[in-house]
């Protein structure tokens, strides 16, 4: 496969977890490889002046009536978090470790229906211990990721790329150099790897 579309995510972000639902068939129907980049959305935050939507009391209404838009749409289940906002910080730590692993898949499925589907508190550390183990994960390798600095490196330097390529929030997706920002815009993700 020559053709290929990264895909800046953060669990934390609703709006990438109905990318990741969709993302897959895109690229298989192009012929294209998904090459994975975990980014901390609260460093993007951070680096560019950027907040939530939800943050906007107006938005946040709006952007939680659309993503139900879509996730009918796409004909996947989507449930609000009421735990909103979770530090995702050891999820994307976690991302980063088992990012190239044959565990990679399993634990993105785990994290993100745990987020956005069964509505679990991932920010509390016996919750992401339960998920992953019903997973078939090993919690205590997990553990192991999440403190290891090649892998906190990882996260970092993939966070400090996307701010420096000119993202500004989750989910980003770049095909050939060119940036797209938003699962709203999977249409013209698929048109740029067709």
């Amino acid at each position: 496969m020559s053709k290929q579309v990264e895909f800046f995510f953060d669990f934390g972000s609703p709006t990438a977890y109905l990318a990741w639902t969709q993302l897959p068939r895109i690229a298989r129907e192009a012929g294209a490889e998904i090459v994975w980049r975990p980014a901390l959305l609260g460093g993007i935050f951070k680096a560019t002046g950027n907040q939530s939507p939800v943050m906007i009391p107006a938005k946040g209404r709006y952007m939680t009536q659309d993503l139900a838009r879509f996730a009918r749409r796409y004909g996947v289940p989507l449930a609000f978090n009421p735990n909103f906002p979770i530090n995702t910080l050891p999820l994307m730590r976690g991302a980063a470790g088992y990012l190239g692993t044959p565990e990679f898949e399993t634990y993105m499925k785990a994290v993100y229906e745990a987020m956005w589907v069964t509505q679990k508190n991932m920010g509390q550390p016996e919750v992401i211990a339960s998920v992953l183990a019903e997973a078939g994960l090993d919690v205590a390798d997990f553990q192991q990721r999440i403190g290891d600095e090649q892998f906190k490196a990882r996260l970092r330097d993939f966070t400090d790329d996307a701010v420096a390529r000119g993202a500004f929030g989750a989910p980003t997706f770049f095909v050939e150099g060119e940036m797209f920002f938003g699962q709203d815009r999977l249409d013209f993700v698929a048109e740029a790897l067709r």
